[in-house]
């Protein structure tokens, strides 16, 4: 048997060797060969997972309160860009309620006190939140680059919504298999916690796999083709800009000017647009720095 749980934003693999709350091996039990006994942890550990998680859930929670205020106050809440960083914001929350307060309770309390439907369904609630959160940020991405390199196609409004609709259907449809992965289990001498149960030696190596493919390999892969094309256009746009500033300068009234002011509204890029792009730049950058090292972690534990 192994136990997965989700820590913060994370999904901790601890094979049974571990006990709950702890990332190394504790006393070794009678009867079984180089494992842990369940039923103890570190706690000098715990505390200090106990002391990580508060501030995760006092930032997640602050933060994108006042992100979602910000938006709501401003003049330019309807905007696209601003509809998707809500949806983003609103997804973190979900992390920040149904994954990381949870999580919490359980390190604080050591063991799951609750009915084998609140185990799946915390479970099940904790990988919506962290698809949720990574594939609200791929959307808002592709958003950008459809917006960059193909202006004159971009979504309307209604399709916007119609987006993020089937984002949020995505998300709650591959958090399926959790359900039945975790399920309240008897851990040793009559202890019950959510526990999951996998098939020896290749199912938390599946598990692992997948979630590392489907929340961090194949969105880095698109954001990285999504940011490539957008530095592509940019650099375009400034080569265009460059080469026929000039021509504007002198001819602005003139059939040469206006040819250029039509290429200008097709192929040249606003500023506004630029800040945007930056601004999602730097949330991909902050994703990719702070989910790599846990993935590392994870794939070269099970593999």
């Amino acid at each position: 048997m192994e136990k997965l749980y989700l820590a913060g934003s994370s999904t901790w693999t601890i094979n049974s060797s571990l006990g709950n709350g702890s990332l190394r091996p504790e006393n070794l039990s009678a009867g079984r060969n180089s494992s842990a006994d369940p039923l103890k942890r570190n706690e000098d550990m715990a505390k200090v997972e106990v002391t990580v998680l508060c501030l995760i859930l006092f930032l997640a929670l602050t933060g994108n309160l006042c992100v979602l205020l910000a938006i709501h106050t401003t003049r330019h809440k309807h905007s696209r860009m601003y509809f998707f960083m809500k949806h983003l914001s609103i997804a973190d929350l979900v992390v920040a309620i149904f994954q990381v307060l949870p999580q919490l309770i359980w390190d604080i309390t050591f063991r799951f006190y609750g009915p084998d439907f609140l185990c799946r369904l915390i479970k099940y609630l904790q990988v919506v939140g962290m698809f949720a959160s990574t594939y609200m940020l791929l959307l808002m991405s592709l958003d950008r680059c459809l917006a960059i390199c193909q202006p004159l196609r971009s979504l309307h409004r209604r399709a916007d919504r119609v987006s993020v609709l089937l984002t949020w259907l995505l998300c709650l449809l591959v958090s399926i298999p959790q359900i039945h992965i975790f399920s309240l289990r008897d851990v040793g001498n009559g202890v019950y916690d959510c526990w999951a149960d996998f098939i020896q030696p290749w199912g938390p190596k599946a598990y692992v796999t997948w979630i590392t493919l489907m929340v961090y390999i194949i969105p880095v892969l698109m954001l990285s083709i999504c940011y490539g094309l957008i530095s592509f256009k940019i650099w375009q746009n400034v080569k265009l800009k460059t080469a026929h500033g000039p021509s504007v300068a002198l001819g602005s009234g003139s059939r040469s000017g206006m040819v250029f002011a039509r290429v200008s509204s097709t192929r040249l890029i606003s500023k506004a647009k630029i800040r945007t792009v930056k601004m999602t730049f730097i949330i991909v950058l902050a994703f990719i720095v702070c989910w790599t090292p846990f993935f590392f972690v994870q794939m070269w534990s099970v593999w």
